[in-house]
């Protein structure tokens, strides 16, 4: 089974000309690389290659959410890829968790990739719950249900926010990983995402992992921040000025 890095930074680029090019001119190569729909979408598996070449370690985030079947068979294809970490829909229910699981193993040589499951996307609240989707528990009780439901049908973790990791933390067994999306330096805008922290909040709440992308993406200096985000998020301190 892969590792959880401490921190990814999201790949939020529309090609992979521009992905690339960052990394290089910024000195980024080697650190762990989030790549979502939007990149992969646009450039397949070659990007996952290119990437590999200049050992980046992977998180494939493209959220699967369909019949066991079809994602078990998904699965297997993207473990093929050797990325580090993949994920799917909580939602999609145990049976579609656990086909992935068996999906990722049938598909791996040697090493699977992690698998996460999404409780609930860090763009919700608790209006979007209640009014657009019709749903009567509260954010937080459905987030720790759908933690339960990824833990017991073989998801080594999920993708929460930060304000839901303590909590998951302590309704599950400890070893059970979050990984909080949604991170931001104080004074950043925070555009879609509504429920969103700092990585020392991250690491108070006892995050395994964090995604950074605006961050760093448009800091002046890309490669100093990630370093100072990612030193703020393993000693639970804030290091940047």
């Amino acid at each position: 089974m892969k590792k959880l890095h401490p921190v990814y930074f999201a790949l939020d680029f529309p090609t992979g000309k521009e992905a690339l090019t960052f990394i290089q001119k910024n000195e980024l190569e080697g650190i762990p690389l989030k790549v979502g729909m939007e990149l992969f979408y646009k450039e397949g598996s070659s990007i996952i290659q290119q990437l590999k070449e200049n050992k980046h370690p992977i998180f494939l985030d493209l959220k699967l959410h369909d019949i066991p079947v079809t994602v078990q068979r998904a699965m297997a294809n993207l473990a093929r890829l050797d990325v580090d970490v993949v994920n799917v829909h909580a939602q999609g229910g145990g049976k579609m968790i656990e086909a992935a699981r068996l999906g990722l193993e049938q598909g791996s040589d040697e090493e699977r990739p992690l698998l996460l499951a999404v409780t609930i996307l860090t763009s919700t609240d608790e209006t979007m719950v209640g009014e657009e989707l019709m749903l009567k528990k509260s954010l937080d009780e459905m987030v720790t249900h759908y933690s339960r439901l990824a833990s017991e049908n073989g998801a080594d973790g999920v993708v929460c926010s930060v304000r839901e990791s303590a909590a998951i933390k302590q309704a599950l067994d400890r070893s059970f990983m979050t990984l909080t999306p949604g991170i931001r330096l104080p004074g950043n805008d925070s555009h879609d995402q509504k429920r969103i922290a700092t990585p020392a909040d991250a690491k108070r709440a006892e995050s395994d992992s964090i995604v950074v992308g605006r961050s760093i993406r448009d800091a002046e200096n890309p490669r100093h921040t990630y370093e100072l985000l990612k030193e703020e998020f393993i000693h639970g301190s804030t290091t940047y000025s």
